[in-house]
Formats: C-alpha cells, structure tokens, sequence
C-alpha cells in the first residue's frame, strides 16, 4: 500500500480544488488514496459528485481546524 497523495487546496474557490484532485488522481496508481485539503463550502457538493463521475470512493469528509475540509478518496482498482 503506498502513502496517500496529498493534494493541497486550502485558500482556492471552486473550481481549483476539484481541478487539483483531478490532476492528482489522473497520476495515481488503481488503488491509491487521495487526501484533499480546501477551504471553499462549495468543495462538500463538487468533490463527492466528481469522485462519482470518476468512479473513486469517498472514504471521508471530515471538517478540521480553520475551516479546513479534508475529503479521503480512494481512486478505483484497476478492471483486469
């Protein structure tokens, strides 16, 4: 199991942090889990509804510290 990607979303308005969590997720490995950080309210609608067009797991959406929301994704393992 490999560490989880961190993808670093504080302080941007939507559409930034789905944009970043894409870039990541495109990268990563079937399998591999994702930790977003934002900021913008809007982040709790966008990045659910794009982790199912994508087909990944939302694990977790837990609220932290200074408004940080930190989203917990699993991209899908591989169709073979």
């Amino acid at each position: 199991m490999t560490d989880p990607i961190l993808v670093d979303a504080r302080g941007h308005h939507c559409p930034v942090p789905t944009l970043k969590l894409r870039k990541a997720h495109e990268a990563a490995t079937p399998g591999t889990e994702l930790v977003l950080l934002a900021t913008d309210p809007m982040a709790r609608i966008d990045v659910p509804h794009f982790a199912g067009q994508i087909g990944a797991t939302v694990l977790e959406i837990a609220d932290q510290d200074g408004g940080v929301i930190r989203f917990r994704i699993r991209k899908a393992p591989s169709a073979e």
